[in-house]
């Protein structure tokens, strides 16, 4: 697996990062163009797309697996976004002249959304499991590439208007050919502001497949454990691989699921109604007493649970809670009277589920003044 990795991103890296670091010096790329245009497109638009569709294409917003990348109700436009800078940017390594003025505008403006976005994704990425190395060797030669194209296309363009009449007959036109002989330090800002009024234009555009308005800054904000996400708070009652039943405590309606206290799990405050206390007791309980026949139980359960958490957003509907409450009330009958048949204090049994450590080393500090 590690002369494979090596081969497809550490040797594509190092080169894009030795052209670039040679172009910074010299004003040119090392090696040939055909050879650096192979190692483009494979910078750009191969490992990008790769990723993309391993890491987030059909890949739900998860409390307990690799989460979505971007909010599954919103990837349509940041697609949208990656696709067409992707676009522009190979029509731009791949032509031989300048383009028209307002197509030369555009190919830079996008150029610039490139390198916006893949810095995003640098944070964006970040926490993720292995997250610096992804951004280090997805990222950063993306965003090294796209500088230096739109370094590139900065001299062709100086070039062009020294050796040429370029001119305009229209009025955008004119207007795009003037900004397109600025100075960079000039230059790139207004070419970054022309992209508000055309990121307005395709959130429009996308209202017509039923994304909001702000559906580009949600595909980032409404996702899970990623560096804009704004929906951790929904995964902090999650015990993965635990008793799915602390959901229904923590979202059922309180007059239906009736919480009682809070609780600790795994260091994770949590909140427990009677119904969690009395399965986990029941749980508890089995495991003393037939430790064998718990394993089979407890394995079962956890491949339920697994199950439970890829669709753990239905839990944020309160009815839903509710719901399942209601038809695991027999069963918490039932786990309640077994309790009360082999257990000699069952209620002490109940009282003491999800309590922290402190609370435990407490109650165990009182036993022994009480037997002594």
């Amino acid at each position: 697996m590690f002369p494979i990795i090596f081969l497809l991103v550490v040797i594509p890296i190092s080169f894009v990062v030795f052209n670039f670091i040679y172009y910074i010096i010299k004003g040119r790329i090392k090696t040939t163009e055909k050879i650096f245009k192979t190692f483009q497109i494979w910078s750009v638009v191969i490992v990008p797309a790769s990723f993309i569709i391993n890491a987030d294409v059909g890949v739900l917003n998860d409390c307990c697996t690799d989460s979505a990348l971007f909010s599954p109700e919103h990837r349509i436009g940041i697609y949208t976004l990656l696709i067409t800078y992707t676009l522009f940017y190979c029509i731009s390594i791949f032509r031989k002249n300048i383009l028209p003025p307002i197509a030369e505008l555009f190919t830079n403006s996008f150029l610039i959304l490139g390198l916006i976005i893949n810095v995003l994704l640098c944070f964006h990425i970040h926490p993720m499991e292995l997250g610096v190395f992804l951004w280090i060797l997805g990222n950063v030669p993306v965003i090294l590439l796209l500088f230096m194209e739109l370094n590139e296309n900065q001299k062709r363009l100086k070039h062009h208007i020294e050796h040429n009449d370029l001119h305009s007959t229209n009025s955008i036109g004119k207007l795009s050919l003037s900004i397109l002989k600025l100075e960079p330090i000039y230059k790139y800002p207004i070419l970054a502001l022309i992209l508000v009024p055309l990121l307005i234009l395709l959130s429009l555009f996308l209202l017509i497949f039923g994304q909001k308005p702000d559906s580009i800054i949600s595909a980032f904000t409404e996702t899970y454990k990623h560096g804009f996400s704004q929906l951790d708070h929904l995964c902090d009652n999650v015990e993965c691989g635990g008793h799915f039943l602390c959901s229904v405590g923590a979202n059922g309606h309180q007059s239906i699921v009736k919480p009682i206290r809070y609780g600790e799990r795994h260091g994770n405050k949590i909140i427990c109604n009677r119904q969690l206390l009395i399965s986990n007791a029941f749980e508890d309980l089995i495991q003393d007493k037939c430790p064998k026949i718990h394993n089979i139980i407890r394995k079962n359960y956890n491949n339920v649970g697994n199950l439970i958490h890829k669709y753990y957003y239905i839990f944020n509907i309160k009815l839903v809670s509710d719901v399942i409450y209601i038809l695991i009330k027999p069963l918490e009958l039932f786990f309640l009277f077994i309790l009360y048949t082999f257990d000699n204090q069952p209620e002490n049994r109940i009282a003491i589920q999800y309590l922290s450590k402190k609370d435990r080393q407490k109650l165990s500090a009182l036993k022994v003044d009480t037997t002594t």
